[in-house]
């Protein structure tokens, strides 16, 4: 007898994700949303990872580390898949509601949505820069269409029909979402973020992974949008004034004195390794641009939260 596809699937990309991951995997269980099943792509951990995911349950797909891509680990998960709305997240976040799954996947009433992606917020122990690129990124407000095709696949759904037909660009070092979903644009679907769709994202990078991000991002980008530049004027410019403005937000909250170093290098590492990722490898729109680069005058406080009248999950830590 087959059993009965689930009504959903959760793709999870992971290596070496076992101080991160069953945290994910309790969020996941705690969902009012149970008819889904997990689908873990590993690629080559060496810690408790796979035994973790497969105490809650999930099905592990195997890739080799040196087979490694966003759209190759994407696209093996998504064949294993079922259900025929995808949810992907990274093995480190973990949602802050148990109505995470439901709204996210919301917007799909709409026929003609393609990919919806929440909100992103950091920690306490986040970089301070990355706690204001959050709040850039995915700002408070109410769900809407884009007319840009930024979105982020740390936390998104997709029509799993849809991937069948448009695959994830394999070949691309990063952004194999912002890819999917320009392509899908293209043919007349829309994106839509959904702010209440909210995780937390736990980012502890080096300035050296920091720079190497970024670097792969400015190749994906430069690989999307070939007619788009990103010069060194561009890098010095964007450093300081992002610098600036991060140096005024946090002196308000005082955190000045906390933060200002772990500032400049952040923003240092980031449009440094944008400019080198150009160099390496279209035409990016101005709204992309102001989405990812560009400072944002007035951010609310990076500790604000907005009060949502449904309980948050309670972790055991």
């Amino acid at each position: 007898m087959t059993k009965k596809a689930p009504s959903i699937s959760i793709v999870i990309r992971a290596y070496n994700e076992g101080q991160h991951l069953g945290q994910l995997l309790q969020g996941i269980a705690a969902q009012h949303l149970k008819d889904s099943e997990i689908i873990l792509v590993d690629s080559g951990s060496t810690d408790n990872t796979v035994a973790i995911a497969e105490e809650y349950g999930a099905r592990v797909v195997h890739i080799r580390p040196q087979d490694f891509s966003f759209g190759y680990s994407l696209n093996r998960g998504l064949a294993a898949c079922r259900g025929r709305l995808v949810v992907i997240a990274s093995a480190h976040v973990y949602p802050i509601y148990p109505d995470w799954l439901e709204t996210l996947l919301q917007p799909f009433s709409d026929p003609q949505v393609a990919c919806t992606y929440g909100k992103q917020r950091g920690m306490e122990s986040s970089q301070y820069s990355e706690i204001r690129l959050f709040h850039q990124w995915f700002p408070d407000g109410q769900p809407a269409a884009q007319e840009h095709p930024f979105c982020n696949n740390a936390n998104a759904a997709i029509r799993r029909e849809l991937w069948e037909k448009n695959p994830y660009d394999e070949s691309l070092p990063g952004l194999e979402d912002l890819e999917w979903a320009h392509r899908l644009m293209l043919q007349g679907y829309s994106v839509r973020y959904v702010p209440d769709a909210e995780i937390i994202h736990v980012h502890r990078e080096t300035p050296a992974g920091i720079y190497r991000r970024y670097l792969r991002e400015g190749m994906a980008f430069k690989r999307i949008f070939p007619a788009e530049h990103f010069h060194l004027r561009d890098m010095v410019r964007l450093s300081f004034s992002n610098v600036r403005a991060d140096w005024k937000a946090a002196a308000r909250e005082k955190k000045l004195s906390r933060h200002w170093k772990d500032i400049v290098w952040f923003r240092l590492m980031q449009f440094w390794g944008t400019y080198q990722g150009y160099r390496s490898s279209g035409p990016l729109t101005w709204q992309l641009k102001q989405r990812f680069y560009y400072p944002t005058a007035h951010l609310p406080a990076v500790d604000g939260n907005i009060s949502r009248k449904v309980e948050p999950i309670a972790y055991n830590k």
